[in-house]
C-alpha cells in the first residue's frame, strides 16, 4: 500500500491558480473504471475545479446511464482535441491503470505531458510514472479507493446520489458482487454509507447486468454453446472468438464483458480464458480460483498482469498461433491446476 495524503494532493491542486485537471482511465473502461473516473469529475465539480474525463476509448452501452458519460471526451476520434487538453493540464488523474500502455497512444500524450500524474489504483505492479500515488492493491475497486480519498479529506458531505451511484457501481461490478475474495468488510462498510446517499441499487443492478441487447444474449449463447473448450486434464476452460464472428454477431463495446467468467463457473474448472482476435492484437482475458495466480500467468506468457484471480494479456502473433501457444504452455501448468 503506498498512500500520498489526500490531503496533500488536493492542497497542491488548489495552491495552483485555475488548475485545469484531466482525469483518464484503462482503454475500454469497465463499470469500476467509468464509475471512479466520473465519481472523481463529479466530486472536483463540487469543489468549483476545472476538470476533464477523456477515455482513450468508446465504452459500453450499459454505463451510458452514469451521469457525466455525455461530457466524457473520447480520444480516439478527437485526438486533436484530445492532446489539446492534455498538453494544458496541470494535473492529470489516472484512475484503474497503472502502465501507460493500458491507454493505447493516449499513452504517449499523457507520458509527455508536462501535468503532475496522481495514480489512484488498485492493481499490482505499479509502473511508477505518477508523481502522486494513492494506491492499494487489497482495495476492491479504483471506485472504494475514490470513495476513501474522498473520506480523508473529509468531505463525505460533498458526495451527492450521482457521485454514489457511480461509485456504488464500480464496487458491485469489481466484486462479483460482493462475492470475489478482494471484497473485506471495509469493502461492504462503504457500500452500505453509499447507499444512504439514496441510491436505487436494484435500478443500478438492472441498468448493468440486465439491460443487455438481443444480439449480445444471442452471442454469449453461441460464445458458450459452440466455442468454448473444456480441458479436464488442466481444470481449464477456453473460449475463442474469431474476428468474423465478432462481425457476424456485430459485437460492440462491451458485449464481451464477463464472457469469460462462464468458464469459471463449470465444476472442477480453476482456469477460464477468452482469446479474442482483434484483428491489430489478439486480446486475452484470464480468470482463477483458490491458488493459481492468473496475473502471473498473463504476465509470464502474454504481455499481461492485473490481479491474482482476474488478469488480461495479449499476443501479437497470429489468433491461431496464440491459440495453440496457450495450450502449450498451459503443459507447463498441469500438476498446479491439478493440485
Amino acid at each position: 500500500m503506498v498512500l500520498h495524503s489526500a490531503q496533500e494532493i488536493l492542497t497542491a491542486i488548489q495552491e495552483k491558480k485555475d488548475a485545469k485537471i484531466v482525469i483518464t482511465t484503462h482503454h475500454k473502461p469497465d463499470a469500476d473504471a467509468m464509475g471512479s473516473s466520473l465519481g472523481l469529475w463529479l466530486f472536483l465539480k463540487t469543489l468549483g475545479l476545472n476538470a476533464t474525463f477523456i477515455s482513450p476509448t468508446d465504452f459500453a452501452s450499459f454505463l451510458h446511464w452514469m451521469k457525466g458519460s455525455k461530457e466524457a471526451v473520447v480520444f480516439e476520434g478527437n485526438e486533436t482535441r484530445s492532446k489539446t487538453i492534455t498538453e494544458e493540464a496541470d494535473f492529470i488523474f489516472c484512475l484503474d491503470f497503472n502502465h501507460l500502455s493500458r491507454i493505447n497512444e493516449y499513452g504517449d500524450v499523457v507520458s509527455k505531458s508536462k501535468a503532475v500524474k496522481i495514480l489512484i489504483d488498485h492493481h499490482q505492479f505499479p509502473q511508477g510514472f505518477e508523481n502522486f500515488t494513492y494506491w492499494d492493491d487489497k482495495a476492491s475497486s479504483t471506485c472504494e479507493l475514490v470513495y476513501r480519498f474522498i473520506a480523508d479529506l473529509g468531505l463525505k458531505a460533498n458526495i451527492d446520489k450521482d457521485i454514489a451511484a457511480c461509485l456504488y457501481t464500480g464496487i458491485v461490478t469489481d466484486t462479483g458482487s460482493f462475492r470475489y475474495s478482494n471484497c473485506s468488510s471495509r469493502t461492504h462498510v462503504i457500500a452500505a454509507e453509499l447507499m444512504d446517499f439514496g441510491i436505487d441499487h436494484v435500478a443500478i443492478h438492472d441498468l448493468v447486468f440486465d439491460s443487455y441487447t438481443e444480439n449480445r444474449v444471442r452471442f454469449i449463447g453461441y460464445a458458450i454453446s459452440q466455442k468454448m473448450e473444456v480441458l479436464r486434464e488442466y481444470s481449464t476452460a477456453l473460449i475463442t472468438i474469431n474476428k468474423h464472428e465478432l462481425k457476424e454477431y456485430d459485437v460492440i463495446t462491451g458485449d464481451t464483458e464477463g464472457l469469460v467468467n462462464y468458464g469459471l463457473s463449470i465444476e472442477g474448472i480453476k482456469f477460464a480464458v477468452l482469446i479474442i482476435d482483434r484483428s491489430k492484437i489478439v486480446k486475452m482475458s484470464f480468470r482463477s480460483k483458490g491458488n493459481f495466480a492468473a496475473n502471473n500467468f498473463a504476465m509470464n506468457h502474454f504481455n499481461g498482469g492485473g490481479h491474482f484471480h482476474a488478469a488480461g494479456g495479449s499476443s501479437l502473433v497470429s489468433f491461431e498461433d496464440t491459440i495453440a501457444e496457450f495450450k502449450e504452455v498451459l503443459k507447463q501448468y498441469k500438476e498446479e491446476l491439478n493440485a
